[in-house]
């Protein structure tokens, strides 16, 4: 099990009843509690400053009572700080998809147990697309629910006004399986109508994306009578990353910053960037990202309604090779994080779907809908898999 690296720790955790995820197996990511385990977060000083979990984290004990059986936890990028994958303390897991590319992070090992089928699916955490991003580079489905729609408690935090628990799995079967239980959330019948597809987002998705996801998009935008393309941003999608950004890393900092003035960690360097960034940002200077924050979500809840359906890429192309530096990552980044972003400040449910591939590297399509509407997109993607699973 650990020729690709995901594993932190192997257990074989069993079912606490039968139930509907009667013999799946699943692992998460190693910031959610369980039992007698002390989670890492990812670094050697967070894992030796900490004590083992005296209980399960609700969404992994829901899990057990409903037939699953757990059987690790999974490698994270530092306290959940990138989008990349790479640790340099516990070694960056291998993407079975192409092994000279990256899994894409911070729910990197998650993704790699899934897409290695050393599990039939996994947890993880989704705050700026840890598991959206990830998924789709490992060619997975990955959800990410309506935030505060599930639980985030016993879970470590990084940014809370954004944290969501998220999961992925290799069908559509199970992932919906998997949102039923954890949501527990009784779908309208009621269809989705319209369809929007968003212009800014599409602007940021590279060539050869574009080629192989267009006759998807196309075929899913021909099952709706309503079809519109529209701006998604009206201050630019660097706007919105920026404002996204910053909130985040005022929030990373509340959570963070005592500890890391206490121990000192170790971090990567990228990652110990990052965080002392963060350490600059002040609260009260923050009112213009705030208020745009909630115009974002008033925008987006009215524009999509509860029969709206938002298409994007949910990466600006496919995963990028492994130990890339400088400028390169660094846009990439960016891109990604404008795309993410969306759902990220909205707190908007999203799946993304590995509708395509580029020389045998996936590319992922997301689609958004509107808050608490995700057993119903869930179910809409399970009911409609044959669009592009050929």
């Amino acid at each position: 099990m650990k020729d690709y690296n995901a594993f932190v720790e192997e257990l074989n955790m069993e079912p606490l009843a039968k139930g509907s995820l009667s013999g799946l197996r699943f692992a998460v990511k190693d910031v959610l509690d369980v039992k007698g385990i002390t989670a890492s977060a990812g670094n050697p000083d967070w894992l030796r400053t900490h004590s083992p979990a005296k209980s399960h984290a609700p969404v992994v004990q829901r899990l057990l009572e409903n037939g699953a059986t757990l059987v690790g936890t999974t490698i994270t990028d530092e306290l959940m700080y990138s989008l990349n994958g790479e640790n340099i303390h516990y070694g960056t897991p291998v993407n079975p998809k192409d092994h000279q590319r990256i899994p894409g992070g911070s729910s990197s090992g998650s993704a790699v147990a899934v897409a290695a089928k050393l599990v039939d699916f996994a947890l993880g955490t989704d705050t700026a697309g840890s598991v959206r991003i990830p998924a789709a580079y490992c060619g997975l489905y990955g959800f990410r629910p309506t935030h505060n729609f599930l639980s985030i408690e016993g879970v470590i935090p990084l940014a809370p006004s954004f944290d969501t628990v998220g999961w992925m799995t290799r069908d559509t079967k199970t992932l919906l399986k998997v949102g039923e239980v954890l949501l527990q959330e009784k779908s309208s019948a009621q269809a989705f109508t319209r369809v929007m597809i968003g212009k800014d987002a599409w602007a940021l998705a590279d060539e050869e994306s574009k080629q192989v996801l267009s006759p998807v998009l196309t075929t899913i935008e021909n099952g709706f009578t309503q079809r519109e393309s529209i701006e998604i941003a009206d201050e630019g999608l660097v706007t919105w990353m920026n404002a996204f950004r910053t909130l985040q890393g005022i929030e990373v900092w509340k959570s963070h910053g005592e500890w890391i003035e206490t121990v000192k960690p170790h971090f990567g360097p990228d990652i110990a960037a990052r965080f002392e960034w963060a350490s600059t940002l002040k609260e009260d200077e923050s009112v213009t990202e705030q208020q745009l924050k909630e115009r974002i979500q008033n925008r987006l809840e009215k524009l999509l309604g509860d029969d709206g359906l938002l298409i994007i890429p949910t990466a600006p192309g496919k995963a990028p090779l492994v130990n890339l530096s400088g400028e390169e990552i660094e846009k990439r980044r960016s891109e990604t994080i404008q795309l993410a972003s969306i759902a990220g400040l909205a707190g908007l449910p999203q799946v993304t779907i590995p509708v395509a591939e580029v020389k045998g590297v996936p590319i992922g399509l997301s689609v958004i809908a509107g808050p608490k509407q995700d057993i119903r997109l869930l179910r809409w993607m399970d009911q409609h898999y044959d669009l592009w699973e050929k």
